[in-house]
């Protein structure tokens, strides 16, 4: 009995990380901040064994561009990205041979751009 309620405190736990987790699509282990959201058909994704190109757009109502800027800068280097540069309208990270971009392309609502390539 003991097993059950462990399995399934379990399955709640991960049920509701998942839940409330969002990720770029096409980049799997890349977060996308609570109020967030992709713009649908506005992303190209092109990668081969040599080299990656993912362009998305994500828009928000409620976000500033210095909010998205402050989770990525908290959360990416915990993930192995390394800021490069910080501007007021934009961030670099860079990790693995991979370089990501992300900028701010307006301001109400918010678009931002974000632009992972291979530095090759």
């Amino acid at each position: 009995m003991r097993y059950w309620s462990i399995l399934i405190g379990a399955l709640i736990v991960s049920w509701t990380v998942n839940a409330n987790s969002a990720f770029v699509e096409g980049l799997e282990d890349f977060p996308v901040p609570e109020g967030l959201v992709q713009i649908d058909n506005a992303s190209l994704n092109f990668g081969n064994e040599e080299i990656r190109l993912i362009d998305v757009y994500l828009s928000s109502e409620t976000l500033s561009f210095a909010e998205v800027a402050k989770f990525y800068r908290d959360t990416l280097p915990q993930l192995g990205w390394k800021i490069k540069t910080q501007k007021p309208t934009r961030c670099l990270f860079e990790r693995e041979g991979e370089v990501v971009e992300i900028t701010r392309e307006a301001v109400k609502p918010l678009v931002v751009n974000l632009t992972l390539k291979s530095k090759r």
